[in-house]
């Protein structure tokens, strides 16, 4: 799987204006998570099944 590299690849919630407290998201052929905090540290890969699962449960919330 190939981990966007690109800085304009990665995007964060236009509710997190300048905080760094946050994650990105990134879509190759899956969604992928970061620490806005840590962008060196390593990435979590979901399934698009599995992001959409997760970004329906977040808006019930």
């Amino acid at each position: 799987m190939t981990i966007p590299r690109d800085p304009d690849t990665w995007r964060k919630s236009s509710y997190s204006s300048t905080e760094t407290n946050c994650v990105e998201v990134a879509y190759s052929h899956s969604a992928m998570v970061r620490d806005t905090k840590d962008r060196t540290g390593g990435s979590l890969a979901l399934t698009s099944a599995a992001w959409r699962s997760f970004t329906a449960s977040v808006k019930r919330a």
